[in-house]
């Protein structure tokens, strides 16, 4: 088993947001308070189970992955970690924009791009190189669990390269819903998924700074201890 506490660099609305409050009631937990929260009554009243729908991406919080969950290498620090994420924010970019739209991804739903971003893609690539030197190897239990034997030849090599397989043109930004569900399940969870995403009336979404989110034990779900605002350039 990897050691904790683990680390991970996501996007993370910005807290209050009319998004940041949407995903937290969906998945019944707000990432920035490390509370759990009720469920919109009607979602319940549509899928009575919607906190074992929601459990998965409940654990991580409501957020889009730019650098994977990992355990700090021997003689880095927390305090250390923070600092180079306000590095790298720092540094003068092109901020992506995004039309999020809710899709079905691998079996599971979520916000996602309705159309890819170079601009995006090649945030998400930069944050895997500059803050890979903070990661621990991975373990044999921790690469076993990725299923390598599923996954491609260039996934299994970018798990070794960088600790998660869905790296570079294999990464896919998305802020998960639910966990995988069947194809019975799945149209009427993101019908009533649209519907209520809808009444955001976000056309455009900003891309625009990052989290540093903490797991302190392999029970605990993870809770953010950082933001920072991408500087544009």
């Amino acid at each position: 088993m990897a050691p904790f506490p683990r680390y991970a660099i996501y996007y993370a609305p910005p807290r209050g947001s009319a998004l940041d409050q949407f995903g937290a009631e969906m998945l019944g937990y707000d990432a920035w308070r490390g509370a759990t929260l009720p469920f919109p009554e009607d979602v319940v009243e549509q899928e009575p189970d919607w906190r074992d729908v929601s459990e998965d991406p409940r654990r991580y919080g409501f957020h889009a992955t730019l650098k994977a969950p990992m355990a700090l290498a021997e003689g880095r620090t927390e305090r250390a970690l923070l600092a180079a994420c306000a590095d790298f924010a720092s540094i003068a970019r092109r901020i992506p924009l995004i039309t999020p739209v809710v899709h079905s991804i691998s079996g599971f739903i979520a916000v996602v791009p309705g159309e890819r971003s170079k601009v995006l893609e090649q945030l998400v690539a930069d944050a895997v190189h500059a803050l890979d030197s903070f990661r621990a190897p991975l373990t044999p239990e921790d690469r076993a669990r990725r299923n390598p034997s599923k996954l491609t030849a260039r996934q299994v090599e970018y798990l070794d390269r960088w600790g998660y397989p869905y790296v570079m043109e294999e990464f896919r930004f998305h802020m998960t819903l639910t966990g995988r569900l069947d194809d019975t399940k799945r149209e009427a969870v993101i019908a009533m998924l649209r519907k209520r995403f809808a009444r955001l009336k976000l056309t455009e979404l900003a891309v625009d700074r990052i989290a540093l989110f903490k797991q302190a034990e392999a029970n605990a779900r993870f809770t953010i201890i950082g933001e920072w605002p991408l500087r544009a350039g």
